[in-house]
């Protein structure tokens, strides 16, 4: 039997490296962990997750096939549980760094239903930041 737990990591291909290394550290607050250069993967922390991202020309982001583009997206959309979460002012956040969101909208998650708001990084990868579930 299998019993996830919680996310491990997400794996983004990009032809955008240094934007989505920016997204992901200034908007979204993920740190770098390490980097592999010569095989193209740069890996950041989220809370006990990881973001992998993977530029198209070098040997791992070739494996994956055709570049992400409007078309051809490699993943619907990845979900960052935030805490704390404070809607308003995510979104002046958001709004100070130029992204373009959807508002607050009440949506079911790993806990339940609660607050979610979808903005999409540079790559065009939509990603849900999620509050807590509803007491």
């Amino acid at each position: 039997m299998i019993y996830p737990q919680a996310l491990d990591h997400v794996v983004l291909r990009t032809d955008r490296l240094q934007a989505m290394l920016d997204f992901y550290t200034r908007v979204i607050g993920c740190t770098p962990e390490r980097s592999e250069e010569e095989i193209g993967l740069y890996q950041l922390r989220c809370g006990t997750s990881l973001i992998d991202i993977v530029p198209i020309d070098s040997p791992l982001g070739q494996d994956g096939g055709p570049p992400p583009g409007e078309q051809a997206h490699n993943m619907d959309h990845l979900c960052l549980r935030l805490s704390p979460f404070d809607g308003e002012g995510i979104l002046r956040f958001l709004e100070e760094h130029g992204v373009a969101h959807e508002g607050i909208q009440r949506r079911y998650g790993a806990e339940g239903f609660g607050p979610s708001i979808y903005i999409a990084d540079p790559q065009g990868n939509r990603v849900e930041l999620k509050g807590p579930a509803e007491k």
